[in-house]
């Protein structure tokens, strides 16, 4: 169940998350505008996290994404990929003028990830609930080759409605897949309207716990609880339990005027509203750093 027993994490661990979300949230931004829609709510909403995976926690080569050592981070949502792209441009992996061909016409970056195309994109994305099974086989074969790689799945909460999900947590429990960690993206949102009200999923620390999981539960853009968390993880028994990580998380974070956007699983923004959201956005940081 969870437990918090690290201490804050360093200041200048600290300050690279922090500095690092903002960037993929004004990245994410950019990218949004060149389309003028898309994922935007999820994009800003877990951009801490993001950040703590690519620039504190992951073990990779940006110049070299296909390492045979380097840790695995698999997109289960798809349509989360301008999040992801996001953070590939802020951790080296991907050029940022990139980001201005996202959606485009033979462009790396479509609208829904795809592993052939993007640098760095582990797994293609679409239906939802595959993810964690592909982390599960890709986990068993990295210790049955003797790597000490780990395996990072990012899934929504929406996927916890989906039978395969927890197929695959069982399964993950069963082999004792130590150098696995599921990380739920908990922002209560699905395209039908909030989880709770198309599927509730709570209690979903305790359902994680009952199938064998080492679970936490902490505030997904609280950067402090983050890097505590991943800290937890890191102390794992390769051989034992997988991890789980839940972060609640709030849609469209950092900016106001998304964030109270009733719609906000796939957003359109007007033209004059993108630099309305990029200066709340700014002066949001501005504030915090005060």
């Amino acid at each position: 169940m969870t437990t918090q027993t690290h201490p804050s994490a360093t200041t200048d661990r600290l300050a690279t998350v922090r500095q690092g979300a903002q960037r993929i949230r004004l990245n994410a931004l950019h990218m949004g505008e060149v389309q003028g829609q898309g994922y935007i709510g999820q994009a800003l909403g877990a951009a801490d996290v993001l950040a703590a995976v690519y620039l504190d926690q992951l073990r990779h080569r940006p110049a070299d994404p296909h390492w045979d050592e380097r840790d695995r981070f698999l997109l289960s949502t798809g349509h989360y990929a301008i999040a992801l792209y996001a953070a590939l441009a802020e951790a080296g992996v991907i050029p940022r003028e990139e980001l201005d061909t996202y959606g485009s016409d033979d462009s790396r970056l479509p609208m829904s990830g795809m592993a052939s195309y993007t640098p760095g994109m582990e797994i293609s994305g679409g239906s939802l609930g595959h993810g964690l099974t592909v982390a599960v086989g890709m986990a068993l074969g990295l210790r049955h080759r003797g790597s000490d790689a780990r395996v990072f799945n990012f899934l929504s909460d929406g996927e916890l409605n989906e039978g395969s999900t927890w197929e695959a947590a069982m399964s993950a429990a069963s082999h004792r897949l130590g150098n696995l960690t599921a990380l739920v993206d908990m922002n209560a949102l699905q395209a039908d309207g909030p989880t709770a009200g198309v599927l509730a999923i709570e209690p979903a620390e305790e359902k994680w716990a009952a199938f064998g999981w080492n679970t936490q539960r902490v505030d997904g853009n609280d950067p402090d609880a983050v890097l505590a968390a991943f800290d937890a993880v890191a102390d794992r028994d390769p051989v034992g339990a997988p991890q789980v990580i839940l972060f609640d998380v709030t849609v469209g974070k950092g900016v106001p005027l998304l964030e109270q956007r009733e719609k906000n699983h796939f957003m359109r923004i007007d033209e004059h509203e993108w630099a309305i959201c990029r200066e709340q956005l700014i002066a949001g940081f501005e504030e915090a750093g005060r």
